[in-house]
């Protein structure tokens, strides 16, 4: 997948592992500016790895439709509501599921949007199998399906060829949340989780490591950890 030509920069990925759970405005403030200093040139690729305070987020495609409850009602509930720059239509986040964004010039890694979406969609899909869950593709749809519904939605944004938003894998998040919603827009499709499908969900670490495994090997890049950008929740 990378071009031998990337710098040097280009050879290592910084995996950030925020502790707790993150506010999804907090999370999108690192992106933008991690973004913008790997388009300059000034720094490495970055995965952040994270778990959210509940959130739902609409995308550049989403249709209000799809939000089910009245926006006061999300509040009471405790769910955030954020208009976000990426691809897609709504989906949520919140405890329990694994959300991944990779920060990564994909121009000059060589690599086409198009392959970056279904390569991210294996790497979710290889994590998936170390825990003996088969999942797969869905013919125009993008995510990754199992027998028993949708476990990850995938939503990215581009700007000056660097990537930014992701991917989220359900782990073990209230599902319930789900249905306040219509998750991607996709009508009449259920959301799972591994929890779902194994009936004993692995801890959100052990999926985070192969997570992280499957991602540098399918980039070909070097991991190296360092702390949060800034304090999280406990």
């Amino acid at each position: 997948m990378k071009s031998t030509a990337g710098s040097r920069l280009e050879d290592s990925i910084e995996v950030v592992r925020y502790p707790g759970l993150s506010p999804y405005r907090d999370l999108y403030v690192d992106q933008i500016d991690r973004r913008d200093a790997v388009a300059a040139g000034a720094a490495s690729p970055a995965l952040f790895i994270v778990e959210h305070e509940p959130v739902i987020t609409l995308g550049r495609e989403a249709n209000a439709d799809n939000l089910l409850r009245a926006r006061d009602e999300y509040v009471n509930l405790g769910i955030d509501l954020v208009e976000a720059d990426r691809g897609g239509d709504v989906t949520y986040h919140g405890p329990g599921q694994l959300v991944v964004y990779p920060i990564l010039p994909l121009e000059r890694m060589g690599i086409r949007v198009r392959a970056y979406l279904r390569t991210l969609e294996q790497i979710i899909i290889n994590t998936l199998a170390d825990f003996q869950i088969e999942a797969w593709r869905e013919e125009g749809l993008t995510g990754v399906w199992t027998d028993t519904g949708k476990i990850a939605a995938i939503g990215i944004g581009l700007r000056k060829h660097v990537s930014y938003h992701g991917a989220a894998l359900n782990v073990a998040p209230n599902l319930e949340h789900f249905r306040l919603i219509v998750p991607c827009g996709i009508q009449n499709k259920p959301v799972t989780s591994m929890e779902a499908v194994l009936e004993d969900a692995p801890t959100l670490d052990r999926v985070a490591a192969t997570v992280e495994a499957e991602f540098t090997s399918a980039f070909a890049l070097t991991p190296v950890r360092r702390t949060p950008l800034r304090p999280r929740n406990p």
